[in-house]
């Protein structure tokens, strides 16, 4: 395939984001599990986050090249690093054949302008009974330089997922917001800081600071509203 180079530099910044790669992942691993295939590795970051021992085999799929050359030292480490291939493609990539148990598009999605053929692909690699995964950024009004910045076409609220998966043979397991201090956190930098990257200070004290709270906060405001927007669906 011909390489597509990604034209963002903040994944080595948010590959130190623990505390929310540990609340998204709790919230996600229950539906995690057999064959998996991540659409948009990245550096690794989130498969070494998600790996869990429900995984029969992890197939990180990566379009560039330069980043899909890092996943295997990331996930070293991890008791379950042998269940993980990686792939230097995308989902057009993989044989037509080849079918999954769980499908997950972490951060991925608002980066492809074409999300509902994006979407509709996925659905057709999903077995029956299998889990569609999605994290991406919430409310468009948020839309601000760093998501034009890092190759953002968009942000999500959940009535444009709930487009995506209209009519399609799905049934939704979850649609919830989360990090509601994060959502604040945006705001302000839209409408005041207006700074164009986070620095590693500031990632640093949303992770340490905002997150913690952000998961004692959400469940009280029933997940109404957060920086981030997770959905997951089961194919029937």
């Amino acid at each position: 395939m011909a390489n597509i180079d990604y034209i963002g530099d903040e994944l080595e910044l948010f590959k130190h984001a623990v505390n929310w790669k540990d609340y998204y992942g709790k919230e996600i691993k229950p539906y995690i599990s057999g064959e998996v295939c991540e659409v948009g590795a990245g550096i690794g970051g989130t498969t070494n986050a998600l790996l869990n021992r429900s995984v029969s085999s992890w197939l990180a799929v990566e379009p560039d090249g330069n980043l899909a050359e890092h996943i295997g030292a990331e996930v070293l480490g991890n008791p379950f690093a042998s269940k993980v291939d990686v792939l230097h493609g995308t989902l057009d990539d993989i044989g037509e054949e080849r079918q999954f148990d769980t499908i997950i598009y972490i951060d991925v999605m608002e980066h492809i302008e074409g999300d509902q053929a994006e979407f509709d692909k996925a659905i057709g690699r999903l077995r029956k009974g299998g889990n569609l995964i999605i994290l991406v950024p919430a409310f468009n009004f948020l839309y601000n330089d760093f998501d034009r910045r890092i190759g953002h076409f968009r942000r999500y609220n959940k009535g444009m997922l709930k487009r995506l998966a209209e009519g399609r043979p799905l049934t939704r397991l979850k649609l919830s917001y989360y990090d509601s201090l994060g959502f604040f956190a945006s705001v302000m930098n839209k409408l005041i800081l207006k700074k164009p990257i986070p620095s590693a200070g500031n990632i640093k004290m949303w992770d340490n600071f905002m997150i913690p709270l952000s998961k004692l906060i959400d469940p009280l405001i029933l997940r109404s509203f957060g920086k981030s927007l997770i959905a997951v669906w089961q194919k029937e």
